[in-house]
């Protein structure tokens, strides 16, 4: 009744998903893991060797985590980059729409 190679499979989907920055399968991984490990721990007390392939679970999931809180620092520096030269490329667009006309004829 060893569940070590289930959450090692947790583990590995998390790892693989975050270092793809792959948020879909990432999002599908992260939400497994409440109801698979619920269900593994119906099935009894943990061993030494599962409570260890836990904490390698834990730390992945950590991992995954700070990847997501570092893209999302990303992007929100991004949109902020966007938002303050929004003005910029407005007056630049209005400027140049009359070539794109022209060019469209």
């Amino acid at each position: 009744m060893d569940r070590r190679a289930s959450i090692d499979a947790l583990r590995d989907a998390l790892a693989t998903a975050a270092g793809a920055r792959d948020w879909d399968r990432l999002c599908t991984a992260v939400s497994a893991l409440a109801p698979q490990l619920g269900a593994l721990g119906a099935q009894g007390p943990w061993s030494a060797a599962e409570m260890r392939a836990l904490s390698r679970l834990r730390t992945s999931h950590e991992l995954a985590a700070t990847v997501c809180q570092q893209q999302q620092q990303l992007l929100v520096a991004k949109m902020t980059e966007l938002q303050n030269n929004k003005t910029g490329w407005s007056a630049y667009a209005l400027d140049h729409e009359t070539e794109f006309d022209e060019n469209m004829a």
